[in-house]
């Protein structure tokens, strides 16, 4: 008799043997296994909190751009506001509606009308200068040099004004564009025995003059320029309706200093023409050195760009600050 035992089934505990020792036992890898597993998860996920540019990252993303939506109006809102004061205080743009400040100023048919900018910020410590070439509100009794269809809806209002702030439409009717020849207190009058404009009795030095009229009718005044007025004349002086053309209605053709917007002082457009305008002493009594109020004005458009600097400046910090808190 074989002393070999049969083999027991893998699933018959023998007795004396724990089944659930047993079974803890077979279990234990396994249970290893879970855990590890449960750990490398928790830790992948633990990673991916701290994961730089992450989920905050991208709220604060989104944020910003929603933050811009709402802004984006009141920038829009601001930018008009500080062009409409720009064009109000400081300078302006110009189109030349005409050809009567030929060859100064191109605005004749078929040309490419100049753009200039005004400056208005000479003229708020002192008045126009002979040889100023003034952009000015004419006088009733004035005709306009330009027919304008004015626009009679809101919208296309304000398109125009915006156009004309610019310098890419049109200006008003009653908007012109010329020279000072005499200033208030001054007599005017034409000709000398040369031909020449004279000013209390001297000839002006106008090298500028394009197409003079003819001699014969070249003759006016004398006129003494009330105060608080000019005597203004075109550069193209065959083809400018000026003081000259009005020398019959109420203030003798002059105009109000009070009408004029401000000092033609640069070409800006078409480029090939870009440069200074400058304003020749036509009278012969230019002083020497700069006047307080000329150095006043040049310098005032400096010191209102750093009164506004530093308001939007500290409003820039003040959100940059809040940002990154």
């Amino acid at each position: 008799m074989s002393s070999d035992r049969p083999g027991r089934p893998a699933d018959v505990v023998p007795e004396g043997e724990d089944p659930q020792a047993t079974g803890s036992t077979a279990d234990t890898g396994s249970t290893a296994d879970a855990g590890s597993t449960a750990d490398a998860g928790s830790t992948a996920d633990t990673g991916s909190i701290r994961r730089p540019g992450g989920r905050a990252a991208h709220r604060r993303e989104e944020a910003g751009k929603g933050s811009l939506v709402r802004e984006l109006p009141v920038l829009l809102l601001i930018a008009f506001v500080l062009a409409l004061l720009v064009k109000t205080f400081l300078v302006q743009a110009f189109f030349i509606p005409s050809g009567s400040m030929e060859q100064t100023l191109h605005g004749c048919p078929g040309c490419t009308g100049d753009r200039v900018l005004v400056n208005k910020v000479p003229y708020w410590f002192g008045e126009p200068e002979p040889g100023d070439i003034v952009v000015f509100e004419g006088p009733e009794s004035w005709s306009p040099e330009v027919d304008v269809q004015e626009p009679g809806n809101w919208l296309s209002s304000g398109l125009l004004w915006l156009g004309r702030a610019i310098g890419v439409a049109p200006p008003s009717e009653d908007d012109f564009v010329k020279r000072v020849i005499a200033t208030g207190g001054q007599t005017v009058q034409c000709c000398d025995p040369e031909g020449r404009v004279t000013v209390d009795g001297e000839p002006l030095d106008e090298p500028y003059v394009f197409e003079n009229t003819p001699l014969e009718s070249r003759a006016f005044g004398p006129v003494t320029v009330p105060e608080g007025r000019l005597w203004v004349m075109g550069d193209h002086r065959s083809a400018s309706a000026d003081s000259k053309a009005h020398i019959g209605d109420e203030w003798s053709g002059t105009v109000a200093v009070d009408d004029v917007i401000g000092k033609a002082a640069l070409i800006v457009w078409p480029l090939d023409r870009f440069g200074t305008l400058g304003s020749p002493d036509i009278q012969g009594t230019e002083a020497t050195g700069v006047p307080v109020s000329g150095a006043a004005a040049v310098a005032a458009p400096y010191a209102m760009g750093l009164v506004a600097a530093v308001p939007l400046t500290a409003w820039r910090r003040r959100r940059r600050r809040t940002r990154s808190d």
